[in-house]
């Protein structure tokens, strides 16, 4: 918008030439448009579910096995595109993008350095750790450039991050660091069907530790586990997920993986729950039952979905591309490293299996879409309509995120769908209920109904 002489000139979305408003015309002018723009708003913290493009479906497609993905589908979080490839909605990336501020807050909280790589991964660089064959790693994604020369698509990230801090690490006053990104990996899987639990693109949150010592190394390793177990108990996967021994490789005898127990889950584990820790069937034999004081009689078999997991690296990959430091006393030594990773696509797939019933999908609420989902039931009443709308503006200002559903549909429709979203407080404003004074609250979780007022409804959303 600009001033022309004592006009305000508003350059219109789909008009080439500008329109001329009077003041007084401007103030109409402009509401309408800030009403659109809001409307539109699918990153908003409160939206008319008439404005949503997405919409709910009956049945999933019939090459979809996952149940995760069955009802992402159907409740139009995400989109298949192919076999392990899927878009994500406005609802899905709501929900995916509070999985990552949960993990960028513990992250952060640890002091980790968030940063964001390419995906393209160079050939050379990978020969250097003897990873860039197929017989290797036969997971990868390669192309070409038109002028020749082979690429990668980036799997997982230790080479490339060793080769950025090798201009940034020379001395034990550098040491140590913690670096992580959040970035869509590729993995060429011969089979996809675990919905977004196991896909061919995946978001992945890869921290990397450069410690001076295998001791400094030790320490940290355990605080960003510690950090792994908050992002477990914030949601709410904390109780059922377990600290599990598997295969170390060259430089530990173990690495960990995080197994969120789950009838779906690909792994095999057995669990001491008196111990809260847990061994992969990979590894079991009497040698590591021993290490771990465990005996056979105190674990059970269970099936899971691994999560998360740690790796000490020791200095496989700072000897191999020359990330060096000068100790104390001057010597020159290799970087211990670390690596940790974190898939928050996986950990949404999880709770869609986990928490999840008949009717559809029952988000934690530290992740849900929205915190309130409002259904007006109208039955034709204008009277209602009109108070379901001055109690949307009163959620919007006192900052609750609701979806507010305004769609002229049968209320058995819409409570069809609220059910199938899973958004974890139900508001429902009726003849009825207004009769009374207040708001009908149904909590998604475990079906209590609770009758409100309004002026007590605040409070008891936010507590």
């Amino acid at each position: 918008m600009t001033k022309n002489n004592e006009h305000i000139v508003l350059y219109a979305t789909f008009q080439h030439e500008p329109v001329n408003y009077s003041n007084r015309e401007m103030k109409s002018a402009c509401s309408l448009l800030l009403c659109k723009a809001a409307s539109y708003d699918y990153n908003a913290p409160t939206m008319r579910q008439s404005a949503l493009f997405t919409k709910t479906r009956r049945d999933a497609p019939k090459d979809e096995v996952a149940k995760n993905a069955q009802l992402l589908i159907r409740a139009g979080y995400i989109n298949k595109e192919m076999a392990g490839v899927y878009d994500f909605l406005p609802l899905g990336l709501r929900v995916l993008e509070r999985i990552n501020a949960i993990i960028r807050e513990e992250m952060n909280r640890i002091g980790g350095q968030e940063i964001l790589m390419t995906t393209l991964q160079q050939k050379e660089l990978w020969e250097q750790t003897d990873r860039w064959s197929d017989s290797a790693v036969d997971s990868w994604f390669k192309t070409k450039f038109k002028d020749g020369g082979e690429v990668g698509l980036g799997f997982t990230h230790e080479e490339p991050l060793t080769s950025i801090m090798r201009s940034h690490i020379s001395s034990y006053h550098d040491l140590p660091k913690l670096v992580y990104q959040i970035q869509w990996k590729f993995r060429n899987e011969e089979r996809a069907k675990s919905g977004i639990i196991r896909g061919r693109e995946f978001l992945m949150k890869d921290l990397y530790t450069f410690a001076s010592s295998e001791e400094e190394h030790g320490k940290l390793y355990e605080t960003v586990a510690a950090a792994y177990e908050r992002v477990f108990a914030r949601l709410q996967l904390g109780e059922r997920t377990y600290r599990t021994f598997a295969g170390g490789g060259v430089f530990s005898k173990y690495s960990h993986e995080f197994q969120c127990l789950s009838d779906v889950g690909e792994d095999t584990i057995y669990v001491s729950k008196k111990k809260r820790i847990a061994v992969n069937k990979e590894v079991m034999n009497e040698e590591v039952l021993a290490d771990l004081g465990l005996s056979e009689r105190e674990l059970s078999e269970e099936k899971a979905i691994e999560i998360g997991n740690i790796f000490s690296l020791g200095t496989r990959f700072s000897k191999a591309l020359g990330l060096h430091f000068k100790d104390r006393a001057g010597k020159q030594k290799d970087v211990v490293m670390g690596s940790y990773g974190l898939g928050p696509t996986r950990l949404m797939g999880t709770l869609a299996e986990v928490f999840s019933d008949e009717k559809g999908l029952v988000w934690p609420p530290a992740v849900a879409p929205f915190a309130a989902h409002l259904i007006a039931i109208t039955g034709g009443s204008r009277d209602v309509s009109a108070e379901a709308d001055r109690l949307y503006e009163l959620l919007q200002e006192n900052g609750i995120e609701t979806l507010y559903d305004d769609r002229d549909m049968r209320a058995g429709e819409k409570f069809t769908d609220s059910d199938l979203l899973g958004i974890p407080k139900r508001l429902i404003i009726s003849e009825k209920t207004m009769a009374e004074g207040g708001v009908e609250v149904i909590s998604r979780a475990d079906g209590l109904t609770t009758f409100v007022s309004e002026n007590d409804l605040i409070e008891h959303l936010e507590r």
